[in-house]
């Protein structure tokens, strides 16, 4: 049986977002309010960072190696080392909503979901930015939008209104469709926060409040538990050279100071599946 591996200290405020990339010299993830973007050297263990805004929401790479982002009130680009970021114009003006969490759909496009930093039920939006750098308004009425990703055959996409307790699937042709609820989330687990699909279409959703990561067929049958020594766990990611490494973000808000010393590390299990290689945009 695999345990969890603790990898880094306590790096981040409110760790999220992790991203295994071959082009890219190691995982990243952000330290979302802090505005900036981890790198772990899969070599020495070392942790660079890099300020790439307001806030740093959520980042996925071009086939090439450069970078889209979403930033406090939009979208971004970046080179492949994030040491030139070009942030695209506002999508909204209100500061009391920021990005939240994203990711790119099997067509190439960026996908990211707002909240309002107040977390008012329904205040945020699921907007899309296509690669000729349009921007499009996908959900509306979203309180904290969170997890997205895809099955493995590219017609299922998979979303969390972490709120809803519920993972919500929908039939994908280029549009969503169909939406319906394939897991419900029971109060006493915590709230749905990211997720991703394993290549055999299993989905592994983070557990805000929950301490752990759970693991659901797609029709919502749990098969799997990771817990983690920290409670506020808020999304997931295969890595590693065969895929078959599971990276998990953590959270120091809302944890009593000096409680939980782990709170805000990255760790990593093998559960003894592989992931599918992350979607690019362009």
């Amino acid at each position: 049986m695999s345990t969890v591996e603790q990898v880094t200290d306590a790096v981040a405020v409110h760790g999220e977002g992790p991203v295994w990339f071959a082009g890219w010299p190691g995982l990243r993830w952000v330290d979302l309010i802090a505005g900036d973007v981890l790198e772990l050297d899969p070599v020495t263990g070392a942790v660079t960072r890099r300020h790439v805004g307001t806030v740093a929401a959520a980042l996925r790479p071009y086939s090439d190696g450069r970078a889209v982002l979403a930033v406090e009130r939009g979208f971004a680009f970046a080179d492949a080392s994030l040491g030139e970021v070009r942030p695209l114009g506002e999508v909204w003006s209100d500061p009391g909503i920021r990005m939240n969490d994203g990711g790119c759909d099997p067509d190439g496009r960026f996908y990211c979901g707002s909240m309002a930093y107040a977390e008012t039920p329904g205040a945020g939006s699921l907007y899309r930015l296509d690669p000729d750098g349009s921007v499009t308004t996908v959900l509306t009425a979203v309180t904290i939008s969170n997890g997205l990703a895809w099955s493995p055959d590219g017609g299922t996409a998979y979303y969390i209104d972490s709120p809803t307790r519920r993972v919500d699937a929908f039939d994908y042709d280029g549009e969503l469709s169909g939406r319906r609820a394939v897991v419900r989330v029971p109060e006493e687990a915590g709230m749905p926060d990211g997720m991703t699909v394993d290549a055999d279409g299993r989905l592994w959703v983070a557990l805000w409040g929950g301490g752990a990561v759970h693991c659901y067929t797609p029709d919502g049958k749990l098969t799997d538990r990771v817990e983690l020594p920290v409670t506020q766990v808020t999304a997931c990611a295969f890595g590693g050279p065969e895929l078959d490494e599971l990276y998990i973000t953590t959270s120091r808000q809302g944890v009593e100071e000096g409680s939980q010393h782990q709170a805000g590390a990255l760790f990593r299990y093998r559960p003894g599946v592989r992931g599918l290689p992350v979607l690019t945009f362009g």
